[in-house]
């Protein structure tokens, strides 16, 4: 079988960001996809709730609102240009949405139908305003269906099951990627004028997380090795409402259809922490405020973990004293069918790992790890930057949760994953495609494949002295302790000792299995690699923020100082396997930092 093979753009992925970087570089490129998974296992596919988007067609909304509840929920370290660019694009990203065939749900009168969601809010009352647009509980399925078969609609060429481990760059340009064929075992070279990285994030490095198991920070990690810098990793996003010791997430939808978050006293607790927009608070609030009700003793038994309410009748009764309504003014009153019909998916999952019935019993939840805010340093158009200064990496362009733009800043809104990966996907694919259609074909380094040859002959070839599956226990534990939802100095200082012993300790691991053919052995302690090396970054330059925004939590320095930190960190990881780090300022427009109310 050839192993050489050569395209206008390469896009290396296949989840949402992927797909839609894909469908627009095709027109004027020969593009080819590379996806360790069949892409419709993508975990985009995982994704519950809505994407945001300011149609306003249920009460009055501007994409102008949410675009200043992005700064704001990003604790004003988002760029506010990117921000701006993607609210705007939002509305009609959503439209192409529509008209590829993505199945929403509906209004009476045949509109998307929208919902509220945590930190969404009409701007000049204060009060959640519905902007999340949605199908059912199964947004993001419907997406990646959609993209997938726009996909193979317009004759897109799919490499399913090729780990890609490595990155080509000839002179400081991309000139293609390495990869391992599943099936086989073998190494393929691919040749490209543009590579788009569109891998996912890196949540499998915590104990509890609502990642799926390929989420191992492929894309960051092989650029890292490259000698290019990720930013803003210390930002990483728990989720307020994981299944309880299972992580799987429960959508903020079921807060947006008025489920109420309470405490083992049976307090809305919510109420204390954000007394204007109560349980649909931005997520690293509401998870701060769940750790601080179990610290105070209000968990529930005494088993870390609150109780997240759907019944009917707790929604309709602190429904009525918010003075809720529904769009046409009406109170607003659910009956358990109305909303088994609009989480359909979750109401499954309690049944099915808890026993729970949602709308006869609470909801057992604790936070999860969900979202990287931080990632492969970006500008707007997708282009990778290689420094503080802005420098770009001809060639090479990234989209989705492996990017930083950065639009999320220290915190993500619920909905803007869909928004961030729909938005700056489709911008990636057309700029990958004008960058390709002028550019000549890179010629290859002498030896194309010799140092992914060498990763993985490494992992073969250790001592033995240690095992993968136990390295991997040990970083997970640690990070969820050390690097979690708070963190402290000492904390941290121990996390970066133990990650640099767990990255020398990976060294004497060695695969047992000799075999070529699905050696997901050897493919999984690969991952692995990546995972110690992101957790490493992300441990180091949380111990030199020295402040709390967003989801970076520090007991220790529990205030946000703008004077010494509203900055983005950029880190990279040098062969010895120290982090170094420098800075570059936010993008601040019309919108003056202030602190955050709701």
């Amino acid at each position: 079988m050839d192993t050489l093979h050569t395209y206008d753009v390469l896009v290396i992925g296949g989840g949402g960001a992927g797909l839609m970087a894909a469908l627009h570089a095709a027109p004027r490129a020969r593009t080819a996809v590379i996806s360790k998974l069949y892409p419709l296992r993508s975990h985009t596919g995982a994704a519950q709730g809505g994407i945001g988007a300011a149609l306003g067609n249920v009460e009055e909304d501007r994409w102008e609102w949410h675009a200043y509840d992005t700064v704001k929920g990003s604790d004003y370290l988002g760029d506010q240009d990117a921000i701006d660019f993607m609210c705007k694009e939002a509305v009609q990203s959503v439209y192409d949405l529509e008209h590829f065939g993505l199945p929403f749900s509906r209004t009476p009168d045949g509109r998307i139908a929208q919902r509220p969601f945590g930190g969404h809010t009409n701007n000049e009352t204060g009060k959640p305003v519905r902007r999340s647009c949605y199908a059912a509980d199964r947004t993001g399925h419907m997406i990646l269906q959609t993209l997938y078969q726009q996909c193979i609609k317009n004759e897109i060429t799919f490499y399913d099951e090729f780990q890609v481990v490595d990155l080509l760059l000839v002179d400081g340009r991309a000139a293609g990627v390495v990869a391992v064929e599943l099936a086989s075992g073998e190494l393929h070279t691919f040749r490209a004028r543009a590579v788009i990285f569109a891998t996912g994030g890196h949540g499998r490095m915590w104990e509890i997380t609502s990642n799926a198991y390929s989420f191992t920070g492929d894309g960051p990690a092989v650029l890292l090795r490259r000698g290019l810098p990720v930013e803003d990793m210390e930002f990483f996003q728990f989720h307020p409402t994981g299944i309880y010791k299972l992580g799987i997430l429960i959508t903020e939808a079921v807060r947006g259809e008025g489920g109420i978050l309470l405490n083992s006293k049976g307090e809305r607790f919510m109420e204390k922490y954000a007394p204007k927009i109560k349980d649909l608070a931005s997520r690293d609030v509401v998870s701060r405020a769940i750790y601080l009700e179990t610290r105070a003793g209000n968990d529930i038994n005494g088993q870390r973990y609150m109780l997240l309410d759907v019944r009917p009748e707790t929604v309709n009764r602190y429904a009525a004293l918010d003075g809720r309504t529904r769009p046409d003014g009406s109170p607003y009153v659910v009956s358990a069918e109305e909303i088994l019909s609009k989480i359909p998916d979750i109401a499954d999952f309690c049944r099915t790992y808890l026993g729970v019935d949602p709308v006869k019993q609470p909801i057992p939840i604790q936070p999860t790890a969900h979202y990287a805010m931080g990632g492969i340093p970006t500008s707007i158009r997708g282009e990778v930057l290689a420094d503080e200064t802005g420098r770009v990496v001809p060639g090479l362009y990234a989209a989705g949760e492996c990017a930083c733009v950065s639009v999320h800043g220290a915190n993500r809104l619920g909905t803007n994953s869909l928004v961030d990966l729909i938005v700056f996907g489709k911008h990636a694919g057309l700029n990958a495609a004008d960058f390709a259609a002028s550019a000549d074909l890179p010629p290859l380094p002498e030896n194309p494949q010799a140092f992914a040859g060498h990763q993985l002959a490494a992992l073969r070839g250790g001592s033995g002295k240690e095992r993968a599956a136990q390295i991997g226990r040990e970083m997970r534990a640690l990070m969820f302790d050390e690097v979690g939802v708070f963190r402290t100095e000492q904390g941290l200082e121990k996390a970066v000792e133990t990650l640099q012993d767990l990255r020398r300790r990976f060294t004497d691991i060695r695969v047992g299995d000799a075999g070529k053919a699905y050696n997901t052995a050897l493919l999984n302690a690969w991952e692995l690699g990546n995972l110690l090396d992101l957790a490493l970054v992300t441990a180091r330059a949380a111990l030199a923020r020295r402040e709390s925004r967003g989801a970076h939590a520090r007991d220790d320095y529990p205030a946000r100082d703008d004077q010494n930190w509203l900055k983005h960190s950029l880190a990279w990881l040098d062969e010895a396997g120290q982090v170094h780090l420098k800075y570059k300022p936010v993008t601040i427009t019309h919108y003056t930092p202030k602190e955050r109310t709701y």
